[in-house]
Parts: C-alpha cells; sequence; structure tokens
C-alpha cells in the first residue's frame, strides 16, 4: 500500500511539473515596489529575445508568495517579487508543499518614503513621531501605553503642524508595509527607554520581562506572546506586537498595492501623507516630495550608503522546478542580474533602484546564473 501511494505521489509531482509546459510565457507575482522594475525588464526581454515578455501582476510580497508557495505546475507562478525577504514560516509552507528548490536574487535597496504633495510644506519628522503618529499604542505621561490619543502632528510633536494626522498606505499583505512597521514604527518605539530595555531581555529574563508588561500596562500581551512562543519568549517578541501594530482609528488608510493611485491622491489632498518606495517618489518628484527622517532626506546618495533609516533589500524569487519547462526562465533570470540591468550604471538604477556593491553584486549575478538553492 506505502508503495502505490509513494508511486501515486510521484506520478502527481511529474504531472503538475509538466502541466507547467502548457504555459508558453513566464507568470510573475508580488511586490508593488519590484513590480515596476520587473516589468522594464520583462519588456526589453520580450523585445530582444525570441521569448515571449513575461506576465506580471502586482499582488504584494505576502500575497505573492502565498501563490508561489502553493506548489508547483501551470496554475502557479514561475516568480514572485518581495520587498523583503522571504519568511521562515513561508519558505516552511513552499517546502511543504513541493517547491523544494527555491532561487532567491537579491537585486539592490529602496527607501521607503513618507511624502506629501510638493505644492505643501516638507515634513521632518524622527522615527519616534512616526511611532506616536501611527502606531496602535503609545506611551502615556506616566509610561503605560494607552491607545493612540494623538488626533493632529502637533500632539505627537509640538514643533509639527495642527493638521490632522492622514497617511495612505499599504495592506497587511505589502512587504512595503512590513518594512516600514519593522524600521520605522518599531524603530521609534525603540526610542523609548522602558521599550528599549524590554527589548535587549532574553527568554532567561522572563520574570523581568513579565515585570515591565506590567509596568507598561501590557502583561496580557506578555502572556499572548508567551502562549504563542513558550518558554523562548524574548522581550523582542513582545517589542513586535507593540511597536508593529497600525492604529485602525481612521489615521492610517489602507490605499491597496497601488502606489500611483497613492501619488494621485496626495496631489489631491496636500493634507496627507502616503507610504511607498523611493523609486515612486523618484518617479513623480514633481508632484511628491519626501519627508525629511532623523536629519536625513530620501535621496539616492542617503540610501545607498545606509545614511537614511528607512530603507530595505529588494528580492525575488524563482521556482527552480520550473526552469526548463517553462520557455526563457533561465535566460530572463540571467537578463535581471546583468550589470545592463542593476549594475551600477544599469538600466533600473534610472529607475530609482538602488545598486549593489561591486561584490555583492558578483555574489548575487553568480548564485542566480548557477541557480542556487535558498536554505533557511
Amino acid at each position: 500500500m506505502k508503495k502505490i501511494l509513494l508511486s501515486l505521489s510521484i506520478a502527481v509531482s511529474v504531472a503538475n511539473v509538466s502541466n507547467v509546459a502548457a504555459r508558453d510565457s513566464i507568470s510573475i507575482v508580488g511586490s508593488s515596489t519590484v513590480y515596476p522594475f520587473a516589468t522594464v525588464v520583462a519588456e526589453r526581454f520580450g523585445k530582444s529575445t525570441d521569448f515571449k515578455a513575461p506576465k506580471v501582476e502586482s499582488t504584494g510580497s505576502g500575497g505573492g508568495l502565498k501563490l508561489f508557495c502553493k506548489g508547483v505546475g501551470e496554475s502557479t507562478p514561475d516568480i514572485t517579487n518581495s520587498s523583503r525577504r522571504i519568511k521562515m514560516s513561508e519558505f516552511e509552507q513552499c517546502q511543504n508543499n513541493g517547491v523544494k528548490g527555491i532561487v532567491e536574487v537579491l537585486i539592490g535597496f529602496d527607501g521607503i518614503v513618507l511624502a506629501n504633495a510638493s505644492v505643501a510644506k516638507q515634513f521632518e519628522l524622527s522615527r519616534k513621531d512616526i511611532y506616536l503618529a501611527l502606531a496602535k499604542m503609545v506611551p502615556n505621561a506616566q509610561g503605560k501605553l494607552i491607545a493612540n490619543p494623538n488626533k493632529t502632528w502637533k500632539d505627537v510633536n509640538p514643533a509639527l503642524p495642527a493638521t490632522k494626522i492622514e497617511v495612505l498606505g499599504p495592506p497587511p499583505t505589502s512587504g512595503t508595509r512590513d518594512a516600514f512597521v519593522e524600521l520605522a514604527l518599531e524603530g521609534g518605539a525603540r526610542k523609548f527607554d522602558d521599550i528599549a530595555k524590554l527589548r535587549k531581555m532574553t527568554a532567561d529574563d522572563q520574570e523581568s520581562i513579565a515585570v515591565m508588561a506590567d509596568k507598561l500596562g501590557i502583561a496580557s500581551a506578555w502572556k499572548g506572546v508567551v502562549a504563542k512562543k513558550g518558554v523562548k519568549a524574548k522581550g523582542k517578541d513582545l517589542v513586535k506586537v507593540i511597536g508593529r501594530s497600525v492604529r485602525e482609528d481612521g489615521a492610517y488608510i489602507e490605499a491597496g498595492e497601488n502606489d500611483n493611485l497613492i501619488v494621485n491622491k496626495l496631489t489631491a489632498n496636500p493634507n496627507a501623507l502616503g507610504i511607498f518606495g523611493f523609486s515612486f517618489l523618484d518617479q513623480n518628484s514633481d508632484m511628491v516630495q519626501g519627508s525629511i527622517i532623523d536629519g536625513k532626506e530620501p535621496t539616492f546618495d542617503a540610501i545607498a550608503s545606509g545614511d537614511y533609516a528607512v530603507s530595505r533589500p529588494l528580492y525575488f524569487y524563482v521556482k527552480k522546478a520550473h526552469v526548463g519547462t517553462v520557455p526563457g526562465i533561465q535566460e530572463f533570470l540571467n537578463t535581471f542580474v546583468s550589470e545592463d540591468a542593476i549594475g551600477p550604471d544599469g538600466y533600473l538604477v534610472d529607475k530609482g533602484l538602488i545598486p549593489l556593491s561591486d561584490e555583492r553584486y558578483e555574489e548575487v549575478s553568480s548564485g542566480a546564473k548557477n541557480l542556487m538553492s535558498l536554505d533557511l
């Protein structure tokens, strides 16, 4: 019986992979931030080779990885773009669904901007300001975490304008949102001493964490973390919960995965701010301007040097099982990692991509061309 089941399993897997050959073009899903870069490469690839131009869809990083990890076969995408690295839970989902060979390709870097209309006054914010404006819970005068009461930017910081906090941003499936809440919101939360101390507490400090959680008024949140993580729970696990939770009272407005739509809404409402990648700021600099964060403007040089605090890596992932079955995947991969595309003078750099260092580029290029499988 076991032999029969094994034979059936192998037969189904082989059938799924061979069915991919029914498609004659590459299917790409994923990040809205990587989407314009992938689209440019896809268009050039279609014009300069004998292969069809890949079909590129913007589904968000999380949505793309969910589709990518469903399995192998014609109904699943070959490549997914991501504005963050694949999570362990997603990697395990891929493995469980038979997606065993995953090629990870780092293409460059991007900054996340908090922008407003160019006709309005440019904002100067700290990550602490951003946390106090957009986090679900913030400290009160006694240091207890309470539901965010701040209605205007002046409530956050007396030096800021008395305009209503209104920020248009991506949904939870977006890698841009994942990176923003980690780098900006949690980064701002850690500016508070008690939260910074909490983050340094290890799994051996269970009692101290419980005391600090009680002091902050979030004992129930700590119990929830312990229930999920067990005795391995650390202070930073609790900080993730309180630092990355976005308020849901209308100050943060989910505007979908279409960053161009956010840009258009900002020009129509000069009092609002929007969250998107640097490339969209670069392409729409006549309409919107990036806020100064922690004293640094979101410029190409500031992001490349690491001086701009809210920046992140950009990736795409390739399903190795589909290489050789869907025409052109290896060739497209080689095109994407070519110097012409992502090198220091590449055409994607002209579109706003922050390039890799020479050493990192050689490593990435070699791994992509040799289809090196990811092992987390």
